[in-house]
């Protein structure tokens, strides 16, 4: 797949395609079936699927840390969309020269001229342009004038209902990862590579591999249990503590995880981490040997928490050609439900409101 960073890296070899555009948050279950509704007219066309998207999500740039949390960082929205069927990815820089397009320029600019677009897909509720006046109305018709169809989105509901970023936000933000995972099409998950760090978890023999998270708002705060994935395949059950460690401090939001039983050397290693069940929220405690001995009960209830549900790995290891394809695929826990996702927190103590997860989003947060 090729991503394609701005307007101004287009070539001749770009135009020509079935394009939809959208912030695909997640790529959940939803944004596939958009992605298949473009495969099915890129099939009969014999053309590529193009995916507009924007850094920042345009939220982001106008609400700032009041934006919604984000499911997926971009190079993980990127490999989903792959994953999915897209050939290109356009990454739009959304910014004042971007917002001060009408919707007529946007048209011009980025559909035509740019992707020379010839089936488009988008949502009868999309709006765009600094006027506001870009519409599905406006779209059809400039689409019959240049020659480009334009199609509307099919509405993709479980449980009779819209699925939606917003929604997975609050189902994560409850402790509900069999939920969420449902609307994803495979379960959570959070990663990055292993930083050195204070390494005052070894002082109290609970050394953790910290990964830094973006500085953008997390859809995750609070203490979990989790299963991580090594590079080389293996799956461990852990703890792992997300947000912004208020008893010892950080500068930014970390994702510190505490694998059980393993002793090795992760430093620059890239980890793949799902939560599976909420323990409780993050607390800053009085002292550092307050938060030692809640780091110990939190342990137990991990522990006690995968002895219930041995499945997926949670002794350490797995069968080999699971384990071999994981160490092809060092990014991905795939769609595997046999994970011990729970539907809620371990502890009524766990639900608390430090977390923005809930925040809900315009209805095109899509």
């Amino acid at each position: 797949m090729q991503v394609i960073r701005g307007l101004h890296n287009l070539r001749d070899e770009h135009r020509g395609c079935v394009a939809t555009i959208g912030n695909f948050d997640g790529v959940h279950r939803g944004h596939q079936a958009i992605l298949e509704q473009c495969r099915e007219q890129a099939r009969r066309l014999g053309l590529p699927v193009t995916v507009v998207v924007f850094e920042p999500q345009p939220r982001e740039f106008f609400a700032e840390d009041q934006a919604p949390p984000r499911l997926t960082r971009l190079r993980d929205k990127v490999r989903l969309l792959g994953e999915a069927g897209v050939e290109r990815v356009l990454c739009l820089p959304f910014n004042d020269a971007l917002r001060s397009l009408t919707a007529e320029a946007f048209i011009q600019r980025v559909l035509i001229q740019g992707l020379g677009v010839r089936h488009l897909v988008v949502g009868d509720d999309f709006r765009f342009g600094c006027d506001r006046r870009g519409d599905f109305h406006l779209l059809t018709a400039v689409g019959e004038a240049e020659g480009f169809g334009v199609e509307h989105t099919r509405t993709f509901t479980i449980d009779d209902e819209r699925v939606s970023s917003s929604r997975i936000r609050t189902l994560l933000a409850s402790g509900n990862f069999e939920a969420a995972a449902r609307l994803l099409g495979r379960p959570y998950r959070l990663g990055g590579r292993v930083v050195a760090d204070q390494k005052l978890g070894r002082t109290i023999g609970v050394p953790t591999a910290n990964l830094p998270q973006p500085m953008r708002s997390l859809a995750l705060h609070g203490v979990y249990a989790v299963l991580t994935e090594l590079p080389d395949g293996r799956r461990l059950p852990g703890v792992a503590n997300i947000g912004w460690r208020p008893t010892v401090g950080s500068v930014r939001p970390v994702l510190e995880v505490h694998l059980f039983d393993f002793d090795g050397d992760l430093y620059g290693e890239r980890l793949v981490v799902v939560p599976c069940a909420k323990l409780r929220g993050e607390v800053k405690f009085e002292d550092f040997a307050a938060l030692k001995h809640q780091i110990g009960l939190d342990q137990q209830r991990a522990r006690d928490y995968f002895f219930k549900h041995p499945e997926a790995g949670a002794n350490g290891s797995r069968h080999s050609e699971a384990g071999a394809k994981s160490a092809r695929h060092p990014e991905t826990f795939g769609n595997d439900d046999s994970l011990p996702l729970a539907s809620a927190p371990l502890a009524r103590e766990a639900v608390t409101l430090d977390s923005s997860a809930g925040i809900s989003a315009d209805h095109d947060d899509g």
